[in-house]
């Protein structure tokens, strides 16, 4: 029979060794998630892919530049793969915005992101809340295609604004939960950090 001593070291080694395994696989980060992370270029014109549909009510100290509260803009402008408003088409972002906040800086976006990638193709939807002068990360709720079940985040900035013009920056930062991402045709490791148009 064993010596009773050794019975317990080898208790606690074993104790041990499965709690390095409980803490090694179950991590609460994106590793181990296949992720695919790009950036791309929404070029929008006021009164040709934008509109204000609503106009609603100014707040207190609104800045001229800012929304009246309850505005409700649509629209259906073009991603492309640099900021020149002539380089690649390769999608079309459609949305409504409402304004949300009295100061005019706030609003609600719902959003179709339709993308026509080298190996990926189909939609993201976006839902979440944006703000004129802060670079705030808009949730992806979900997807189309080979972006069915995604999640992640995009991040949109504005780059230039020459009235009626605008050029914003979107880097789309999107992950494929580990139960689905073996189940697809893009399921070979294609993850990218850089462009991956």
């Amino acid at each position: 029979m064993a010596h009773p001593a050794l019975h317990h070291y080898v208790l606690a080694i074993l104790l041990l060794a499965l709690s390095f395994m409980a803490t090694s696989t179950s991590t609460h980060n994106r590793r181990g998630l296949k992720s695919l992370h790009f950036t791309l270029y929404q070029q929008e014109t006021i009164n040709k892919t934008v509109y204000l549909i609503v106009k609603g009510v100014t707040g207190p100290d609104v800045s001229p530049s800012a929304s009246p509260f309850g505005s409700m803009f649509v629209n259906h402008d073009l991603l492309t793969i640099s900021p020149n408003s002539s380089s690649k088409v390769v999608g079309v972002a459609e949305a409504v915005s409402i304004t949300c906040s009295l100061d005019g800086l706030t609003t609600v976006v719902m959003g179709k992101i339709t993308l026509e990638l080298k190996h990926y193709k189909g939609s993201v939807s976006v839902l979440g809340t944006a703000n004129d002068i802060k670079v705030i990360d808009l949730p992806v709720v979900g997807g189309t295609g080979d972006f069915m079940f995604v999640q992640g985040y995009i991040k949109p900035s504005l780059v230039t604004f020459e009235n009626p013009n605008s050029v914003y920056k979107i880097e789309f930062h999107l992950y494929w939960p580990s139960y689905v991402a073996n189940h697809f045709s893009h399921s070979t490791d294609r993850s990218s950090t850089s462009n991956g148009v």
